[in-house]
């Protein structure tokens, strides 16, 4: 099963090196394939883009941080709560969505503002700690959700990446999914055979929230820290639709092939430029540009074609 091959191929990193600046850099590489996972469910296989998945990825990372600290909730505990809450987010805000009959740019434009509204929210309300932000202490032990080393944060991470590309796998090949890209494709005519749409999108909404929001609760468990910039802000939902974009879009692992490239070309530009603030995102834009203009599958099609190619080349060869 590639999926099986790919996770265990990737579980092997910590056991090859135990340099903290390559696991950090596959940590947030598989941070945003698990939040990229999350979007590509919804505007990959739904055809809904959302400009605001960080509504999703903040309410699970205040939920876990402030059951933790104001409450005293245990940090696993807190972790499938904030899991959940990102979950209930989701619905309530497709239901709000959906059933008002937004699609596309005006559901993209009210992600955005859901995100935007928190944010504000956030930055002034005094139990996320306004503008100074949540710290969470530090108590470096395994049922705190603490660890001495990065590598069990990596083998967390790599398995939260792990079921979401099983659970996406397994929505592609299910009646669900089929209804799914049935209204991606054609809403109208998806309604007209008697596909539920509203509640197609919803439970996509719901899905794509809980894995954005279980990127959330891995954050503020590896940071220790989150304020209302770093929860709802634009970092974070940009990041989440162009893993998927430039990794192949509708595709299972395309969010992991975009994530990794984005990450390593990222990194590549501040070496070269020595952290010139802004050229990251210049980049991003560039191969975005790129992607769309030369590649519009993505890695995953790119690969798929070169794998067309051998196949017919082998064959001639056969003949």
């Amino acid at each position: 099963m590639p999926i099986l091959a790919v996770v265990g191929l990737l579980a092997a990193v910590p056991l090859i090196t135990s340099s903290n600046v390559t696991l950090n850099f596959m940590v947030m590489a598989l941070l945003i394939a698990l939040v990229g996972q999350g979007w590509n469910l919804l505007g990959g296989f739904g055809g809904q883009y959302s400009f605001g998945h960080a509504a999703f990825f903040g309410t699970g990372a205040y939920v876990t941080a402030i059951l933790q600290m104001r409450y005293g909730v245990n940090a696993w505990l807190g972790f499938v709560i904030g899991v959940a809450a990102g979950a209930l987010f989701g619905a309530i805000t497709g239901l709000l969505s959906f059933r008002s009959g937004l699609k596309g740019s005006y559901f993209a434009l009210i992600t955005l503002a859901f995100a935007e509204v928190l944010r504000i929210v956030a930055s002034v309300t005094p139990i996320t700690g306004a503008g100074v932000g949540t710290l969470v202490i530090l108590d470096l032990r395994p049922e705190a959700f603490q660890f001495q080393s990065r590598a069990p944060f990596y083998w967390i991470i790599l398995a939260l990446v792990g079921v979401s590309l099983v659970l996406t796998r397994m929505i592609e090949h299910s009646r669900f999914g089929a209804y799914l890209v049935a209204v991606r494709e054609n809403e109208d005519a998806a309604r007209a055979l008697g596909v539920d749409a509203t509640m197609i999108k919803l439970g996509a909404m719901t899905v794509s929230a809980a894995m954005t929001a279980a990127g959330g609760c891995f954050y503020t468990q590896y940071f220790l820290f989150i304020d209302a910039n770093i929860a709802y802000g634009p970092w974070i939902s940009i990041e989440a639709l162009l893993a998927p974009i430039i990794g192949g879009i509708g595709t299972v692992f395309g969010p992991l092939l975009g994530a990794l490239l984005v990450k390593t070309l990222g990194e590549l530009a501040k070496l070269v430029t020595g952290g010139a603030p802004g050229l990251d995102l210049v980049i991003y834009g560039g191969v975005l540009v790129a992607v769309v203009a030369f590649a519009p599958r993505g890695m995953a099609g790119i690969f798929v074609d070169l794998r067309r190619l051998l196949r017919k080349a082998q064959e001639r060869g056969d003949g």
